[in-house]
Formats: structure tokens, sequence, C-alpha cells
């Protein structure tokens, strides 16, 4: 019952200022005067751009496996592709949705065993990655306070995680003939929960104009999986030792990655939330009225009728000679009779214009006080 009373009591108020709120002003804030610098905060509020698209490319390798891109001095070259949509959260901080795809090539020497003659066997793994990264701008998040000049590079730190698909494919000609014949070995996974990987990172920025920036950055992945360096999914320690895997003790095959890329910087203003400090700006600020002139502009447009208030809020630009006038420049009237002191007979008296101000039977002494 109460309850009830409370919401019929509420309700009625709570739509009548809703609407006042909503129907009466052009501020968000009903409160705010007209000549307040106010504005609604919504997207067309927004000072700089957020968003981007980034694409690039270079090396890829296998870093940390049982086969890896790097064997006896010799580097197995390969190759990775990217592409994402960049969101920046703050100056400090933003989000990035990445596709890559690329592939490595790798070499490793099986573990000699008895009976089992084994040579150096090659491989391959193509993949396809889909990820969520996360991207901290650390020039932004350090820069020394007292460096008020503008800046094109930034140094940016990455971190996320993804899924992953691949296909691999490992050879070793001196185990082509062996019985029963396992080689080559070849696994194809689909791209699922089970291909869970980590990444982190970093890059540098320059940023070219307000459209378009360069980066060189460099990403370690590690995946957590034994099979993704080609060497096969059995980690069998029986005899013969005909298992890849056993090369390293390492149970995650690890992939590192240096590229370079271009940063398309999307939307209509001049500059990107990127590249923005909002301390710089308010040192910047600070500095440009430390540095500004002491003279201070007064009468712009000048005091046309001389009676001692600026034009620029006189509300009577034509007040006559001699007229005393209050703060907005109109001529004074104590008796607001319609006739001003300065021609007023009768300054305390209200009269009429046709007798100077003064009443139509009114035959006192003049008053002088307006002259």
């Amino acid at each position: 019952m109460k309850l009830g009373l409370f919401l019929a009591v509420i309700a009625p108020v709570a739509i009548s200022a809703q609407t006042q709120v909503s129907g009466t002003s052009n501020y968000p804030n009903t409160f705010s005067s007209g000549s307040a610098k106010v504005q609604k905060f919504d997207n067309s509020a927004r000072r700089f751009n957020d968003w981007a698209i980034s694409v690039g490319g270079g090396a890829a390798f296998m870093a940390k496996a049982d086969l890896t891109s790097f064997y006896d001095k010799e580097i197995n070259w390969g190759w990775n592709a990217y592409v994402s949509l960049d969101k920046q959260i703050s100056h400090t901080f933003g989000m990035s949705l990445q596709y890559a795809t690329g592939k490595t090539n790798q070499r490793g020497m099986l573990p000699g065993a008895e009976g089992v003659k084994a040579g150096v066997a090659d491989a391959w793994t193509k993949f396809n990655q889909i990820s969520v990264l996360g991207d901290l701008n650390f020039s932004n998040l350090l820069r020394r306070v007292d460096n008020h000049s503008p800046y094109r590079w930034a140094l940016h730190g990455y971190g996320g995680v993804g899924l992953q698909g691949y296909e691999t494919l490992l050879l070793d000609n001196d185990l082509s003939n062996y019985n029963p014949r396992t080689f080559p070995i070849s696994v194809d996974q689909k791209l699922n929960i089970s291909s869970f990987f980590f990444q982190g990172g970093v890059g540098v920025k320059y940023k070219v104009n307000k459209l378009i920036d360069v980066e060189a950055r460099t990403m370690y992945i590690f995946t957590g999986d034994e099979a993704f360096d080609g060497g096969g999914r059995l980690r069998d320690t029986g005899s013969p030792r005909i298992n890849y895997n056993l090369i390293s003790d390492s149970h995650s095959d690890d992939m590192w990655t240096v590229n370079l890329g271009l940063t398309f910087k999307l939307g209509k203003h001049d500059s990107h939330l990127a590249w923005h400090d909002p301390l710089q700006e308010a040192y910047y600020r600070t500095g440009a009225l430390e540095n500004a002139s002491n003279d201070f502009v007064v009468c712009e447009k000048g005091d046309n009728d001389n009676d001692g208030v600026c034009d620029d809020w006189d509300r009577q630009l034509d007040t006559p000679a001699g007229a005393r006038v209050d703060g907005a420049g109109v001529a004074l009237d104590m008796d607001l009779d319609g006739v001003i002191d300065l021609y007023d007979k009768c300054v305390t008296v209200p009269g009429t214009v046709e007798n100077d101000g003064c009443p139509t039977n009114y035959t006192g002494a003049t008053n002088s006080v307006g002259k």
C-alpha cells in the first residue's frame, strides 16, 4: 500500500522533470546559462578520431619448438600478414580485432635410437589466427611533463589472446622406407577452442600525417600446442624413438614474427586519440596564457555616444550628451514617467512628456536635479 502511494506521487514528478529537461533546452544541464559554452556529450562532440584499420606483414619463425626455424646456423624464413580493426579507448589504451595468416619453415634432427636411421627432417606450418589485442601506448603513459614539443614517435606494447587453425607437414627422407610407414607426418588442426594461444610484443609507430602511421612490430606467440611445429601429436618415449616431439623438453611450440605495417586512421577530425596527450595540451594552453600579451582590448567597438559605457554591451547606443546612465548605458529616469532625468523638470514626481516630466496641474518650483 505504501509503495503504491509512493509511486503514485513520484511518477508524475519524474515524468514532468524529464519532459522539462528534454523539451525546453538544447543544453544537457537546464541550469546552464545560455551564454555558457556547453554542448551535448555525443558523437558529434568528439574532438579526435578513435577508429583505425591496420595492415602489415613480414617474417615468421618457429622460435621455440622441437623443430625450429634456426637450425645448424641457418635461418629458414617464413612469412605472415595481418589486418586489424582498431578502437582507441583512451589516449593510453586501445583494443584491436586482428586476423593473421602465414607459413613457417623449420628443421630438426630426430634423436638417435637403436635400429633407426634418422636424418634431418624438414617441416612447414600454415596457420590462420583470430585474436583480440590490447594496445598500451607507453609514450603517452610515460611522457615527461616538461616536453612541450609535438611528437611523431610512439612506443606501444601489445598483449592478447586468440584462436588458431593450422596445417603441418614433416618429411624425413631417411625414414621414408621405415616400416610401418608413418612418414610423412601431417596434422590438420581446425579453428576451435582447443587451439587457444597467447601473444605479446612491442611496436614503434611513426606518424606520417593525420591519416597514416607506419609501424615496426614484433610479436611472440605462445601456442601451448606440441603439434604446431609439425612434429606430430605423439610423445611416445618407447623404443625405437621415432618421435620428433622428444627433441626438446618443451610442450609448447612458440612462434615469433617481425613485421612492418601501416595504420589508416578513420574519421573527419585532424587528430587521432592515440597521438593526444591531455597533460601536454594543458601545459601548452598554460604556456600560451603565460606568453600572451598583457594588453587588454577595452571597448573594441568604441563608445560612440560618449556615455562611458562601451558599445560592446551598451543597450542604448544613442544616449543624449550629458545624460546620466546606468551600467547598461541606458539614460536614467528616476520617476519612470518616460522622460529621462536630463530633460525632466520634476525628477522625483511622475509627469507627462508634454509638461517636461511634470504633472499637468503642477505649479511648484522647478526641480533642477536633472540639470
